[in-house]
């Protein structure tokens, strides 16, 4: 890791800085002892994100019988932790509008990086309960670092953000240090950290795309549900071959530690929920049948696997 270059990438226009409001709000839910109320002050200090927060909580996500009509209710229903991935989810939208720049498809960054998103906090409720929405967190900003270095060094980021779309290749983190020295991984590492995001999330998203993640803690266990969700979420975005999309699911699925029967079945459920949360959080996603095909093709390799 070059840490000059995160340094100057940290000053540079580059990083969106962060809104008093959810400052004020991520120091606020961070202290073990908060108070609901001081946490509907803050956030009352912005109506847009109030009035997201309650549509989030009334949405059918969550399956409220009742309409919820304060933000006090809405905090209650949803935790600090889901109300804390909404408020960054949606400033990272709107911080990022008309930035993402440098030859990137906002379409697919987006895409991309809702469903694995959605697809990994799915996962960790079989694998990593605790960690949901620390793992959803995690997966929606892990490549806020892509945007940023295709902003700061655009030239000699070239190469990897050609990559970084429908069809092109998984490139690694030796051929980003070899063009600007340092990894997407790293920058979104450090850029999470330095808006006050929790060490164990910003660790995950460093070692998301690591050869050896070390140790094995809720934070290697993270960036092994964040590679796996996103080399799904990338073929969400395509029309794959459908003969490759079972081994690279059955590939996943082995690194995320969950059976492929797992991911079959989850292939089945999380269109819906993409959809709505990009709703919610003003994203646009295209409707694809490309959940069905790659479940389709998944499904195809257990029946080999079962019959073998």
């Amino acid at each position: 890791m070059n840490a000059n270059i995160l340094e100057a990438i940290k000053k540079s226009a580059a990083v969106p800085s962060m809104p008093q409001v959810v400052t004020r709000f991520l120091e606020a839910i961070q202290d073990p002892h908060f108070e609901y109320n001081d946490i509907v002050k803050i956030l009352s200090a912005d109506p847009g994100m109030v009035s997201e927060v309650l549509r989030l909580a009334n949405s059918a996500l969550f399956g409220v019988v009742r309409k919820v009509t304060n933000l006090r209710q809405a905090l209650t229903l949803l935790g600090p932790k889901r109300t804390r991935s909404l408020v960054l989810g949606r400033y990272l939208v709107g911080s990022l509008e008309g930035r993402i720049s440098g030859g990137i498809d906002t379409s697919y960054f987006w895409r991309r990086s809702l469903g694995g998103a959605v697809l990994g906090a799915r996962v960790a409720d079989s694998v990593l309960p605790r960690q949901r929405e620390e793992v959803f967190i995690s997966a929606l900003l892990a490549d806020v670092g892509v945007t940023i270095l295709a902003q700061a060094v655009p030239e000699p980021y070239q190469p990897i953000i050609a990559s970084y779309a429908p069809y092109g290749r998984y490139f690694t983190d030796d051929e980003e240090r070899e063009a600007v020295d340092v990894t997407h991984a790293e920058v979104s590492a450090m850029v999470l950290s330095y808006w006050g995001l929790p060490d164990l999330i910003c660790k995950a998203v460093n070692l998301q795309h690591s050869a050896n993640v070390g140790t094995e803690d809720d934070a290697t266990h993270i960036a092994r549900i964040l590679n796996g969700s996103d080399r799904i979420a990338k073929l969400l975005c395509e029309i794959p071959d459908v003969s490759e999309a079972g081994e690279v699911c059955a590939d996943a699925a082995k690194l995320m530690g969950v059976d492929l029967t797992v991911i079959s079945r989850l292939l089945g459920e999380i269109e819906n929920d993409v959809e709505e949360l990009a709703a919610i959080l003003h994203i646009d996603v295209i409707p694809s049948t490309v959940y069905d095909m790659i479940a389709k093709s998944v499904q195809e390799r257990l029946a080999v696997s079962t019959a073998d």
